[in-house]
């Protein structure tokens, strides 16, 4: 089953200055982008906070949520402290983020338009397995997990990976493609 054609996002504005009052603007063709990581608990979390705060400050007509490959529970809370403090660094507000990691489904992938990997290695056997014909269509990135790196570099990595996607899909007309960094 494929995923929507397109999704309506409904947003409010001011009609007027001052008068109170609010119009709808409806943005049609909303695309959405999946980042993955393994457990949705760290790299694809800040990738999609990061992604949506600076789509929707751009007015990029794209949205992103994020799942875990193998989401572990025993991962302390609903969010990496690392990801929250980035993100409270960065003046992005995450409060309405806080839940727990998500695993993929196979629902996740049909409605994605873009789909992203965090880190090659660690991913490209994971969904080989899990999830075989989607393979193709994931952009992989090579962002290290606490185990290979800090997140002083692991961060300002995801900051340029997102930044990159974000200029590609405007620079494109929003019309995503599959492209292998590094």
């Amino acid at each position: 089953m494929a995923g929507p054609l397109f999704t309506v996002k409904v947003i409010h504005l001011p009609q007027e200055a001052g008068n109170g009052q609010f119009r709808e603007k409806v943005l049609m063709n909303t695309k959405n982008a999946l980042f993955l990581c393994t457990g949705n608990y760290y790299r694809s979390r800040y990738a999609e906070i990061l992604f949506n705060w600076h789509a929707q400050e751009s007015g990029l007509e794209w949205r992103s949520v994020s799942r875990g490959l193998e989401p572990h529970a025993a991962n302390p809370g609903p969010m990496s402290r690392h990801t929250m403090a980035a993100l409270q660094q960065l003046g992005i507000p995450f409060d309405h983020h806080l839940r727990l990691p998500l695993a993929v489904t196979a629902g996740d992938f049909q409605a994605a338009q873009h789909i992203v990997a965090v880190k090659e290695a660690e991913h490209r056997p994971m969904i080989q397995r899990m999830f075989p014909t989607w393979l193709e269509k994931v952009e992989f990135w090579h962002v290290h997990d606490l185990d290979c790196a800090q997140p002083e570099e692991a961060i300002p990595h995801l900051d340029r990976e997102v930044a990159a996607l974000l200029k590609r899909l405007s620079l494109a007309g929003e019309q995503p493609r599959k492209m292998r960094l590094g």
